[in-house]
This record gives structure tokens, sequence and C-alpha cells, in this order.
């Protein structure tokens, strides 16, 4: 073996040691990092979790504990749940909640799908100028927006005031700017040929819509329809206003009567929380491969 053929081999050895001890340090790097995304995540978990946890405590709790400071009760009781249930109107509440968010959700998956179709799929006259319009609705604050709202409902243009009736508490979200943005941005993704074929066979305009567009947008609809129901859910300032029947309430207006000029009944309040929001647990469980899918799409397509 030559002079130059040990030297090769020795570089070749040299580099190959080089290399394996560059790999070693980035495996141990990348352990390093997972375990600190590991530990980042579950501290943003338990953040998330333990307000959870502490509610549904404090509902089990008697009146005599909840000023104690601990965490878990001395003696649970179900007492709470029973005078939720059965002393106040918190299942007229639950169904007013539910009526409400149902309605508004169907209302804006349909309409504001056909709006995403129209401005996605048909030339106009003044098309972008009245989308631009429609999108600029996104900057007016929904205070400014109370008064008109509630004047509406006093004195509609049609029939008798909207006031303590499920119209009136869902008429304001029946249409939404930001969801017509967002179906109009997926039904740009239909295919025009598709629609042409439709209209070949014969197919209405509406008919391309509810038999073609729809279906090829099911999972946007989805994620449109499962957070506006969250959102409706959860309403509060609005119910707030445009209710005085104790009876027409929904769940986060009633569960303030729990609070007073004498002070706040916290494990009734805790109770109620509770109990409202099994809902939202279900939906999410059920539907959370819809959610994360339509997250995930909306950020494709924005």
């Amino acid at each position: 073996m030559t002079v130059l053929e040990q030297d090769r081999e020795i570089t070749e050895v040299k580099a190959a040691s080089s290399s394996g001890g560059f790999l070693e340090s980035q495996k141990r790097q990348d352990k390093l990092l997972k375990l600190l995304a590991y530990f980042l995540l579950t501290l943003g978990g338990l953040t998330m979790v333990i307000p959870f946890i502490w509610m549904i405590s404090t509902s089990l709790k008697p009146a005599s504990e909840i000023y104690q400071g601990n965490f878990f009760p001395n003696a649970a009781t179900l007492n709470n749940y029973r005078t939720v249930l059965l002393e106040t109107p918190f299942l007229r509440w639950y169904l007013n909640s539910f009526i409400v968010a149902t309605i508004s959700t169907a209302s804006v998956v349909f309409f504001d799908s056909l709006i995403g179709f129209v401005f996605a799929k048909y030339h106009f006259p003044l098309k972008n100028v009245m989308f631009l319009l429609i999108l600029s609705t996104l900057m007016i604050p929904t205070e400014m927006l109370l008064i008109p709202w509630f004047i509406m409902s006093v004195n509609p243009p049609v029939g008798p005031a909207w006031v303590n009736s499920y119209w009136g508490i869902a008429f304001p979200g029946i249409i939404t700017a930001a969801g017509a943005f967002l179906m109009r941005q997926f039904m740009t993704g239909v295919p025009d040929e598709l629609l042409d074929a439709g209209r070949i066979d014969g197919v209405s305009e509406f008919g391309l819509f509810w038999r073609i567009a729809m279906p090829l947008t099911l999972p946007a609809m989805a994620a449109l329809a499962i957070f506006n129901f969250l959102g409706n859910w959860n309403a509060y300032i609005w119910p707030l206003i445009v209710t005085s029947d104790k009876a027409m309430m929904t769940l986060p207006v009633g569960l303030s009567f729990f609070s007073n000029e004498n002070g706040a009944d916290w494990h009734l309040i805790m109770t109620g929380a509770t109990l409202s929001v099994v809902p939202l647990m279900i939906v999410f469980i059920i539907f959370q491969r819809q959610i994360i899918k339509g997250i995930a799409l909306t950020g494709v397509k924005g």
C-alpha cells in the first residue's frame, strides 16, 4: 500500500468518525427539543385542563367549603345539581340555548355557503365592490350594532316585536361575513367543468349549488357549523339585552341569576357552568376530526 493510499484511508476514517459524531450530536439535540416540546405542551394542556377540574370540583362542594381554599371537596355532594336542575328554570335555559344555536347555525351554513358560491362562480357588475362591502362589516364592533339591533327588535318591519323570542335572539347571527368569506374561498376550488357538465345535463343553478358545490365543501361547512354553534351557545351580550322574560333566557344569561347584590353562589354557578359545557364537550368529541380538518383547510385556503 502506497503512502498516498494510506493517507486517503486515514482521511476517510476521520471523516466517518466526524460524521458519526455529528449525527450523534444531532440526535441528542433532536431528543432535547422533543422533550422541551412535550414539556411545553404538557404545561399548556394543564393550564387549560386545571380550570375545568376546579370548576367540576367546586360544583361538588357544599356552600360552606367554597371559601376554604381546598382544591377538592372534603365532602362531595350532588345537592348543587339538584338545586340547579329542580329549583331553577335551568332546563328551559338549556333548551333555549340549543334552539337559538341550532337556528343560527343552520342559517349560517346555508346562506353563507350560498353567498360564497355566488361570489366564487358567477360574474356580475360590482361583484368585487359588493364583496368588499361585506368584508368591511367585519371591522364594525359588535357593540356598535347592539342599539340598531334592539331598535329593530322593538319595532320590526313586519309583525310583533321580536323581544323575548327565539327569532329576536337569533336574527343577528343568521348570516356572517366571516362565514361568507370562508365559504367563498372554498367554493373557488369547485371545478368549473363539473358545473358546466351539470348545466348540460339540465341541472338548475340552485341545483348546481345544492347537488355539486355543497358536497364538495363539506369539511368547510362542518368547521363553520361547529364554530358557529359554539359561538351562539356561549353568546351573552345580545341575549341579555333582548330578553327580559326569565323563561326565554339562554344559559349564559341564566347563570348570571346566581349572582346578586348579596354576592355570588359560586357552587351553583360552577354547577351550571359544568352542565353547560357538556354539549360542547360532546360536540368536540364527536366532531374533533372535522374541527381539526376544517382548521387545517382554512389555514391552507387563507
